[in-house]
């Protein structure tokens, strides 16, 4: 198995043999299983996100969640992740930590909090091998055909509202950073002057941090987030 079960698996072998043999593994899943909970994975001040913000551990996504992140079920068993663009478990993760859960320093090999992870995402990998999930990037974004405003609605509590709260009261918003909708596009014309609203909000949706536009907030694919919904959600909004 490539990754950190393989790049790491001797680390882990030392380690768990001073924990105590079988209970060593299963007491570090426990653990890793509350880090996956808990945003202070990330000693950040200002992170909100858990692992769990923006992935389920089902092998089914619930009804009514829509993830910016693939479910983990299965993902220690998987040969790639981000779209094959990492081939090593502990630099996908650090991909998350660090772009999105304001991780100063990337998660090392030899921590504790490593060897937990692994053991949690390994057992909620019950199979020797999974084929590796599809994460397409939109390279240029372009304008996208409005869809219907009652789609739009379920598509934002479905993706959006966890972390942004309410639409025009941000009641219930997963931290004070996280802009209200459709609102804060007020200050688009200050802030991004002479683009449409729309424009903006496509990128931050389909780019996230990655030009500076949109903050923290972890990217959409369009596996997680089709056209079509994202044209409904806009619709929604006003846009």
């Amino acid at each position: 198995m490539r990754g950190l079960r393989a790049g790491v698996a001797a680390v882990l072998a030392g380690v768990l043999a001073g924990c105590g043999g079988e209970e060593g593994p299963q007491a570090a899943a426990d653990y890793g299983e509350a880090l996956f909970q808990d945003a202070r994975l990330s000693s950040s001040e200002y992170n909100k996100f858990s692992c769990a913000t923006c992935h389920v551990t089902t092998a089914e996504v619930p009804a009514g969640r829509i993830d910016s992140g693939h479910t983990l079920y299965n993902v220690a068993a998987r040969p790639s992740w981000w779209g094959g663009d990492e081939t090593q478990l502990l630099d996908a993760v650090n991909f998350c930590y660090v772009n999105f859960m304001r991780g100063v320093t990337k998660l090392g090999a030899e921590e504790p909090r490593s060897r937990a992870l692994y053991e949690y995402l390994s057992r909620i990998s019950p199979d020797a091998q999974a084929p590796a999930l599809p994460f397409t990037v939109v390279k240029d974004i372009q304008d996208v055909p409005r869809g219907d405003a009652t789609r739009g609605e379920a598509v934002y509590r479905a993706a959006c509202q966890n972390c942004h709260g309410a639409t025009h009261t941000g009641e219930g918003r997963l931290t004070d950073l996280a802009s209200v909708l459709p609102e804060v596009t007020r200050d688009y014309d200050r802030l991004f002057p002479g683009i449409p609203h729309a424009q903006v909000v496509i990128e931050k949706v389909r780019h996230g941090p990655f030009f500076g536009v949109g903050g923290n907030m972890p990217l959409y694919s369009t596996e997680a987030l089709s056209d079509a919904d994202l044209g409904a959600l806009l619709m929604y909004l006003g846009l």
